[in-house]
């Protein structure tokens, strides 16, 4: 009988069973609606910041210091502050949903405790970029916003640069994949792509996560390939190898870099946007702080995180593409379509395998799990001399 993608298509969702498709379906339409909830909780928060005056009173203090420190110091406390705020709601949506859904086995003081690390990461790593903003608000007059294309390129360059040996190991521990058979079957692939043997590491993302789950990231000598030991404990040699060539597919193709430019254009144009309507915004928020005070931070963020959210479905469909291009290089190379298909179907038990397309062009950062296994059965068709062995 000739090989039939629709049908083995078919057959790898359908293995997952109603129950988990239903509680799929029910996680993911969650996670749309956790977009809308966001956007809400950042008004509130910038509104309570607002009327409290904090900011205000913290920058009077600072009143001595240069621009650029008083920028800095007051657009770290804004992101404490916010983060304190808001922090029900984020361990709300990180770690309570995700506990309830099955999605992890994380510890309450564990979550709790890595959600104020990454406060503080944000307090720096957000203070330093505004103190940028803010420079470049008093030294380039109106037309700040057209460089803050370059400063949004700069600030996620040093970040993708230092995050693999600085950030990441705060939140998980690293180590040297064992020797065996995954790291010799995974080497050739790591070095055909230019990433030495020595820069393939496993870490414990089960910590956080039961998704299956890996990543080639950093750049430059820091570059390294991360396989969570979910993959290595609950996926076959083949699946590990099929998702690792996915990953890389990434590295090769550069994608980072075309997500950096598309992230830094649309910032460019939000705060183009920010910068012509600022005044009514702060306003309708109750603020009276100059756009070039960093007390004007709160309404800035607002309208960021609003402009964002309506700029998601280009930014999705940018990832959509690369995810794409990512299966079609671990096809070529790997060379293992039913591998493939079921690792993917592993990721359907938290991103629903069957959207409707509409949904799927608003919310999905990743091509619907049922495309990517029929993908992976069409090259299986066309490229196996005996596909229905």
């Amino acid at each position: 009988m000739a090989f039939d993608p629709q049908s083995a298509t078919a057959a790898y969702i359908d293995a997952l069973g109603t129950e988990a498709l239903a509680r799929s379906a029910a996680y993911t339409m969650g996670s749309h609606w956790l977009l809308l909830w966001g956007l809400v909780v950042a008004v509130a928060v910038a509104w309570l910041i607002i009327r409290s005056g904090l900011l205000e009173r913290i920058d009077q203090r600072l009143a001595r210091r240069g621009p650029n420190t008083r920028a800095f110091l007051v657009s770290a406390a804004y992101f404490i502050i916010a983060g304190l705020v808001s922090l029900p709601w984020s361990m709300y949506k990180g770690w309570w949903r995700e506990t309830s859904y099955g999605r992890s086995l994380q510890q309450f003081g564990d979550a709790f405790g890595q959600s104020l690390v990454g406060l503080a990461i944000a307090a720096l790593l957000g203070g330093l970029f505004f103190m940028g903003v803010y420079a470049l608000i008093r030294r380039s007059g109106k037309r700040w916003w057209v460089w803050s294309g370059a400063l949004t390129v700069a600030g996620i360059s040093a970040v993708l640069l230092v995050a693999p040996v600085v950030i990441e190991p705060l939140f998980n521990d690293y180590k040297p994949l064992p020797e065996g058979p995954v790291r010799t079957s995974l080497t050739g692939m790591a070095e055909q792509a230019g990433i030495p043997a020595d820069r393939i590491f496993v870490y414990d993302g089960s910590r956080q996560s039961n998704n299956f789950t890996a990543n080639v990231g950093g750049l430059g000598p820091y570059a390294r390939i991360a396989i969570s030991d979910i993959a290595l404990k609950g996926a076959s040699l083949d699946e590990v190898r099929a998702v690792t060539a996915h990953e890389i597919g990434h590295y090769v193709l550069r994608h980072v870099w075309r997500s950096v430019l598309l992230f830094s254009l649309i910032v460019m144009i939000a705060f183009f946007i920010a910068d012509r309507s600022y005044t009514r915004v702060a306003r309708a928020l109750g603020s009276r702080a100059a756009l070039s005070s960093p007390t004007s931070l709160p309404v800035v963020m607002v309208m960021l995180t609003f402009l964002l959210l309506l700029a998601q479905p280009v930014i999705n469909a940018s990832i959509r593409f690369g995810e794409i291009e990512a299966d079609q290089y671990s096809l070529a190379t790997a060379k293992l379509p039913d591998a493939m298909a079921s690792a993917l179907v592993k990721t359907a038990e938290y991103r629903y395998p069957r959207p409707h397309p509409v949904q799927e062009i608003l919310f999905y950062t990743h091509p619907s799990v049922e495309r990517r296994v029929r993908m992976a059965m069409d090259w299986k068709a066309a490229n196996t001399a005996e596909p229905g062995k």
